[in-house]
């Protein structure tokens, strides 16, 4: 009976002082801190949570792992298979957004014109953005009919313009927003003028980088042929008993993996230097 009257005032005593040893810490959304919550929201998914792409990308690996040994029983190539069927996701989703920033970039510049338009009418600034839920080119109406709607419900303009934000997830779309939102706050005249500066910017930027993109678009190409090739030739010399017995011996594994960092590091280089500087996202 006396431990049990010890253990109920041990137990007493650690649930008076858990708020100063153990203190709530409110979790900090991912989409705030986290990379992968960037990526997500420029890629139009911003309410998929990290963990389950990290679970997908799992998965995958596991899938590929799998099946790469059923087909070719060589441990390491499996291996190889699966590390590089985890970033299949990740690479999706940098895919993705690239299309979408690439789709958008030439429809900003209607949305600018669309809101100087709906302010030299007269309309208030959370009019004028809830407006272009209706007359918004086709791909942005949802993201400014979820503004509409916030702004309905909670009246509140800056607290629905950071939402845009997310649900938008681009850069031009975060200068706009925060264009509108200094213009909200602090008032002004030269709404009009600025957004006809941001118009043309954006215009300028979106038929350079047209220009440009068409021009190196061979580099890319020439880096997924310049990688994959190998890796075809590789299998199908492991689909032979021999073959397969050459690349599971200590030479064999030491040669894929010295041919898969070499891949890796050739892939990248490529990349980099085809690939234009993105804008960032300094206001999201």
């Amino acid at each position: 009976m006396t431990w049990i009257w010890g253990a109920t005032l041990a137990a007493g005593i650690l649930l008076s002082i858990s708020p100063w040893v153990w203190p709530h810490r409110p979790k900090v959304p991912a989409a705030v801190t986290g990379g992968l919550g960037a990526l997500l929201e420029g890629a139009g998914l911003a309410r998929v949570a990290p963990s389950s792409v990290v679970a997908v990308a799992g998965l995958c690996a596991l899938l590929a792992t799998a099946i790469a040994w059923l087909i070719i029983p060589v441990v390491v190539l499996a291996l190889v298979a699966g590390v590089a069927a985890a970033f299949a996701p990740f690479g999706f989703l940098r895919a993705r957004r690239t299309r979408r920033r690439r789709a958008r970039r030439g429809l900003w510049p209607d949305v600018c014109d669309l809101l100087i338009a709906s302010v030299r009418a007269g309309m208030s600034l959370p009019d004028a953005v809830a407006a272009l839920a209706d007359s918004a080119p086709a791909p942005l109406r949802p993201a400014f009919a979820a503004f509409a709607r916030d702004i309905a419900a909670s009246g509140h303009f800056d607290s629905a313009a950071v939402r845009l934000k997310q649900n938008l997830g681009d850069p031009v779309a975060d200068r706009i927003v925060e264009t509108l939102r200094m213009a909200r706050q602090v008032g002004g005249t030269e709404l009009t003028a600025v957004l006809r500066a941001l118009s043309a910017s954006v215009r300028a930027d979106a038929a350079l980088r047209a220009e440009v993109e068409a021009r190196q678009s061979w580099v890319r190409g020439a880096a997924v042929l310049g990688v994959t090739a190998p890796w075809v030739i590789l299998g199908l010399l492991a689909l032979r008993p021999e073959g397969a017995r050459a690349y599971g011996s200590a030479e064999g594994v030491v040669l894929i993996v010295i041919g898969a960092v070499v891949s890796v590091v050739a892939y990248r280089i490529m990349i980099r230097l085809g690939r234009l500087p993105e804008p960032r996202r300094w206001f999201a």
